[in-house]
């Protein structure tokens, strides 16, 4: 793992609809971004917390975007640490799999030309997915972290977390959220990049489908 610190450089209350939250900003030495904490309830016993990695999606968590599921994940992920009172959110500013906002507006570009998401990146001179987990350890470990329940579909992160001596005791698993838009989208992450999501789930949903809900993973 690379020589990287991080440092607490603010905190804040934050009341939401799923309940109070507290926001934690954190400077680090690997990158000039901004990555955050933000959990309810008490951590400090550092065993089986839940813990969702979230890489920042500005077209899905802000904006609603349909082509991919990451507000949805967003949203579930909070319902579920508010559901157990306890629990931690690491926002990592790493956009686009780590390739940066501007690089995935032109992946959109590929991809609406016929590309999935991987090729689209590849042809852009970019890997599949560049993201790093470093500072979400660094993160968990400031907070006394030992143990997770991992909300996560994507075992690249179950990896990162028990290679840096952070014990996954139990994959939380998250809802497909399948529409007209993001099917393919789903598709290439379980069959080219093995997230673990169930296939016949995947398929195309009509436009007057109610694409909202989540489609049953099992």
């Amino acid at each position: 793992m690379p020589n990287t610190s991080v440092s607490r450089a603010g905190s804040a209350r934050i009341p939401t609809e799923y309940g109070e939250f507290q926001l934690v900003y954190y400077d680090n030495t690997l990158d000039d971004k901004a990555h955050l904490a933000f959990y309810m309830g008490e951590l400090s016993a550092g065993e089986d917390i839940i813990v969702r990695l979230h890489s920042e999606c500005l077209t899905g968590d802000i904006f609603g975007s349909r082509r991919c599921d990451c507000g949805e994940q967003l949203d579930r992920s909070l319902q579920r640490i508010a559901e157990a009172g306890q629990g931690l959110l690491v926002y990592l500013r790493q956009e686009g799999r780590g390739i940066g906002l501007l690089e995935k507006i032109r992946a959109y570009n590929l991809q609406d030309a016929g590309h999935d998401t991987v090729d689209a990146n590849l042809l852009l001179g970019h890997q599949a997915d560049e993201r790093d987990y470093t500072v979400a350890v660094h993160i968990l470990e400031d907070l006394g972290i030992k143990s997770v329940q991992l909300i996560t579909n994507n075992p690249v992160k179950i990896n990162a977390l028990e290679e840096a001596g952070i014990k996954v005791n139990n994959r939380v698993k998250l809802d497909n959220f399948v529409n007209s838009e993001n099917s393919r989208y789903l598709l290439t992450k379980a069959q080219r990049m093995n997230h673990m999501l169930p296939l016949t789930n995947t398929k195309t949903q009509t436009p007057n489908s109610d694409s909202h809900k989540p489609q049953p993973t099992d």
